[in-house]
């Protein structure tokens, strides 16, 4: 591989700006968000963070947002060495020589620039887990763990990913202009259908999910089901200990197949109202067509990005942005993701607010539900101290990051909705 001297054209001139501008945006609202870490525990927490707990809440926040820049800055260097040093276009003329069509190819180029990203970005993994996520006592990960994720985790990702991909590539070599319609059905059939096996097939590939047990919190939360009219196939329990200490809770599947998922540690350290709150929420989510809302807008993204890929993958300026001899779908496909990055971002914001308006309605609908919204409000309080959440966030880091209300506002509005709350629980550990 060689530097190559070329003048940049309007293709690269934006995809850097952009690029460089993301990267400036995300690294202001970091810094915005160390300054406004907080000594002082706010008073909602007084009982949950003793001082010590609350300092490491805040040591986490920086260890882990100083890491995340160091990771941004390594990702974006790497991406603009690799381009103005020609990777893109030496891959490509390494793998042509090979004389398989341009499928085939394509599948290779892809492969050997996700390898590649795969391979630079595993020292940053390991450190994340077995230092950061050790220091502050969450790594439960053995390294025979993490190697059989790792690995399944490329396995999956390339009999799937190849599969979707093929498909993509031979619809534009043989559809013409109807490609990018083709393209569409095809990958909305497919996260259609992944919805239906990934509880069943894929999600079992790397934890082990042990229906929950006979007794008062397997009776709670199906009587709340029922109550609710959410009808659940079976509750599981999920061995995250295996990897973490940090709790969570979910729900998958459509139709009959839906499963509720407690992490183990959720069981062992919750109790059973909080239990039940936390179900309620999930299942405020489904009720309240969260996740219908959410597979619709995916496939409204799906559908605009591959019609404008279709007009953008003709544009040779495209290609001489990054040195190509020849023009191609599949290199085509990945030049123009980096020129997407601004569209992208901006629908990413909008996502992400529609994200926090359904959490609030999920935790409205929970209080409602449940006939209290004092359980949820312990259980999300218990699940900040356990996960050192940073209770400060600055809006704007909020605003460009957060997929979830900062834990503070979703108190408050839950206590708003609720003012018979019990006022025990502003104390509650």
């Amino acid at each position: 591989m060689r530097f190559v001297i070329c003048a940049m054209n309007g293709f690269a001139i934006i995809i850097i700006a952009v690029l460089v501008i993301e990267y400036a945006l995300s690294a202001l609202s970091s810094a915005l968000n160390l300054r406004a870490l907080s000594p002082a525990l706010p008073r909602e927490f007084d009982g949950v963070f003793d001082a010590d707990r609350y300092a490491r809440s805040q040591q986490y926040t920086r260890t882990g947002t100083r890491f995340d820049m160091l990771r941004s800055t390594a990702n974006l260097l790497i991406v603009l060495v690799f381009w103005q040093a020609g990777g893109f276009a030496w891959l490509d003329t390494v793998l042509r020589d090979w004389g398989h069509g341009p499928i085939v190819t394509g599948l290779l180029y892809f492969g050997a620039l996700a390898l590649g990203s795969m391979v630079l970005g595993l020292p940053f993994r390991l450190y994340s887990t077995f230092v950061i996520e050790q220091r502050f006592g969450f790594n439960r990960t053995t390294a025979a763990t993490f190697i059989t994720d790792l690995l399944k985790g490329i396995a999956l990702t390339a009999v799937l990913g190849g599969v979707v991909l093929g498909a993509v590539l031979l619809f534009f070599e043989l559809t013409g202009a109807l490609a990018w319609l083709w393209c569409w059905l095809a990958v909305t059939a497919f996260m259609l259908a992944v919805q239906f096996v990934a509880p069943q097939w894929i999600m079992p590939l790397f934890n082990k999910f042990t229906p929950l047990e006979g007794g008062e919190l397997r009776e709670a939360i199906l009587g709340y089901a029922r109550s609710a009219e959410f009808p659940v196939k079976d509750i599981f329990v999920v061995d995250g200990s295996r990897r973490s200490t940090k709790a969570n809770a979910f729900f998958a599947g459509f139709g009959r197949n839906k499963r509720i998922g407690l992490y183990d540690t959720l069981v062992n350290d919750y109790s059973v109202p909080e239990l039940v709150a936390v179900v309620a929420h999930e299942v405020g989510h489904y009720k309240k067509r969260h996740i219908l809302q959410g597979m619709v807008l995916q496939v409204g993204y799906t559908g605009m990005l591959f019609f404008v890929m279709s007009l953008v993958l003709q544009e040779r300026g495209l290609f001489d942005a990054f040195y190509m001899r020849e023009m191609s779908t599949y290199a085509g496909l990945v030049f123009f993701g980096l020129l997407f990055t601004p569209v992208d971002m901006l629908l990413s914001l909008l996502v992400n607010a529609v994200s926090r308006r359904n959490e609030f309605q999920a935790d409205a609908f929970a209080a409602g539900t449940t006939g209290s919204s004092g359980a949820l409000i312990t259980a999300l309080k218990k699940l900040s101290a356990d996960s050192l959440t940073n209770l400060t966030p600055h809006p704007l880091h909020v605003f460009l990051h957060y997929s979830h209300p900062p834990v503070l506002r979703r108190i408050d509005a839950l206590r708003r909705s609720d003012p018979q709350v019990d006022a025990l629980t502003a104390a509650a550990p």
